[in-house]
């Protein structure tokens, strides 16, 4: 597995003229070698691929490392990367601009002389962006137990208990079930807070008749699952069943009609045109989507500025939202892969109208 990705890489490296590559993101260098320990860098040349880690990791680099050669780095690993690579006059190197810092890069330079440093963007994320059947395995258990941990914490949600409260019960569950973490800080948004998108859990008591916006995930074997649901408790303000519903329709209407060869733009708009023919356009300030894997975060974009073109095997989030300050806000969303035809969901959590 890691020598398939490795060669796509290899690839990009001939296409833009490059004699190797160092790779220092984290996430990266988990792709690409298969190695989970925290400490790291992995370069790629026209023949071979290293990794290069430290002696606390010998022995795990080994167990772990697919078709990749483990080295012992130097004190300075740079050093270790300088001996390693081809020798010649104009030998280029790539290095992830992204991700690397303006003094890790003078040192760099400095130390690979006379190599030239070549900055370049995406070429690994470019390749995540196609999830193969074991990754797409692993993302249905992270989404499944998202799903789970959302039917566990309808039984446990009730007035009197802070979103902390809440945000803990639904970390033990995840972890208890499996999960390394939750996959980003959990987002538990009740009453008027429920108007904040990232209105991460804090100490509000959570009171009856009102909304409660729940986005959360599981980190599984590397994986995210990214799921937002809201809920109601008695009976709240009938203005936020009307923006549910309308949150809702934009959602569906999304999921039925996304299919491959759609800009990140027109995926975008599917949700936003519904939401603005009712009026509620200025109040969903954020993107339709983005890319999920290994990073909760991660490319393609489904927003007003994205030419990313949807492709089968890539794995979107869809989470329309209308926010309404002082009164409270919906969020609805699921994770989904792009498939030949159109898509498949990865997350099954009801979306009816609930009421606790």
């Amino acid at each position: 597995m890691g020598n398939k990705r490795v060669s796509k890489l290899r690839k990009v490296l001939q296409d833009q003229g490059l004699d190797a590559m160092l790779i220092t993101s984290g996430y990266n260098r988990r792709y690409l070698s298969g190695f989970t320990g925290s400490s790291g860098y992995v370069l790629v040349t026209s023949d071979d691929c290293y990794l290069l880690t430290d002696f606390r990791y010998m022995t795990q680099a080994a167990n772990q490392a697919m078709g990749v050669n483990v080295v012992e780095h130097a004190t300075k690993f740079i050093d270790t990367v300088r001996e390693l690579l081809p020798s010649g006059k104009e030998v280029r190197i790539g290095f992830e601009q992204d991700d690397v810092s303006f003094s890790a890069y003078t040192s760099y330079a400095e130390a690979l002389k006379p190599a030239v440093l070549v900055p370049i963007s995406k070429a690994v994320e470019d390749l995540r962006m196609f999830k193969d059947e074991e990754e797409l395995a692993v993302m249905q258990r992270a989404a499944d137990l998202a799903d789970a941990t959302f039917s566990h914490i309808l039984n446990v949600i009730k007035p009197g208990m802070t979103e902390r409260d809440v945000d803990l019960e639904m970390e033990f569950y995840m972890r208890t079930h499996g999960a390394t973490s939750s996959s980003f800080d959990t987002i538990v948004a009740s009453g008027e807070r429920s108007s904040m998108p990232h209105g991460v859990a804090s100490s509000r008591v959570i009171l009856g008749n009102e909304f409660i916006t729940l986005d959360f995930g599981a980190l599984l074997d590397g994986y995210c699952s990214d799921v937002t649901r809201t809920i109601a408790l008695g009976a709240p303000d009938p203005k936020l069943k009307e923006i549910y519903d309308i949150v809702l329709e934009a959602q569906l209407h999304t999921l039925a009609h996304i299919k491959p060869g759609m800009t990140g733009r027109e995926c975008d708009a599917l949700a936003r045109d519904i939401i603005a023919s009712y009026g509620y356009g200025e109040q969903f300030g954020h993107s339709t989507g983005h890319g999920l894997g290994m990073e909760v975060h991660e490319w393609p974009r489904l927003s007003k500025l994205s030419d990313d073109i949807m492709q089968p095997g890539m794995v979107v989030t869809v989470e329309p939202g209308i926010y309404l300050p002082g009164i409270g806000g919906v969020r609805i969303e699921d994770d989904i892969v792009i498939t030949e035809s159109g898509i498949s969901l990865l997350t099954h959590s009801s979306k009816e109208y609930t009421v606790l």
